[in-house]
């Protein structure tokens, strides 16, 4: 496991390589019988990543339930539907906390326009070096991405003025939350570095 960031080492820290029990069940489906093999040797190099992913681990353990979703749905190899939707309900109320005033029928909307933000975020973000470029900067993509995945249109008569400010106002709810849930993690690793 190398420390060269804190979204690198969230995934690295959670990651299970391919191992003998995959190998086991995938030959027993194969060949209908086990076939002996010698065992994995287990190197000085495995044990240190164990004790680097335990200090990783450390820090993610110890963050709010919100953060720690939102970094496992951003971040972790395998994310679970309880992470997402923990993260995905956290990222909307804060833009809704910080948005004006709005119909119920935008505000139900708003819903989706998050979900779509954190999709985008994530895409963005992905490989832990932030630089992948928004697959919806157009609007007319993000608008029909929404209708495709969720069945939600949303009104474009107005995309700048209606819709813009809180797809903004996401984007920033989820540079917070990201920056937030990093941030114990890039200590941890500054520690270890430092001890080392």
């Amino acid at each position: 496991m190398q420390l060269n960031s804190a979204r690198q080492a969230w995934h690295d820290c959670y990651y299970q390589p391919w191992d003998r029990q995959g190998s086991f069940i995938e030959q027993l489906g194969l060949l209908g019988a086990m076939v002996q093999a010698t065992e994995k040797q287990r190197h000085a190099s495995h044990a240190v990543h164990q004790v680097l992913a335990g200090g990783v681990q450390a820090a993610i353990s110890r963050l709010p339930s919100q953060l720690r979703a939102f970094g496992n749905f951003m971040y972790a190899p395998g994310c679970s539907d309880d992470d997402r939707e923990a993260a995905e309900e956290a990222v909307f109320n804060m833009a809704m906390s910080r948005s004006g005033r709005m119909t119920a029928a935008k505000v139900e909307r708003c819903e989706y326009v998050a979900k779509g933000v954190m999709f985008r975020y994530r895409r963005m973000h992905q490989g832990g070096q932030s630089s992948a470029q928004d697959p919806f900067a157009s609007p007319e993509w993000f608008k029909r991405w929404i209708d495709e995945v969720y069945g939600v249109t949303l009104p474009s008569c107005a995309w700048a003025r209606d819709w813009e400010p809180f797809v903004q106002i996401c984007f920033e709810v989820c540079e917070d939350l990201d920056k937030r849930a990093l941030s114990p993690v890039a200590a941890a690793i500054y520690e270890m570095k430092e001890a080392a």
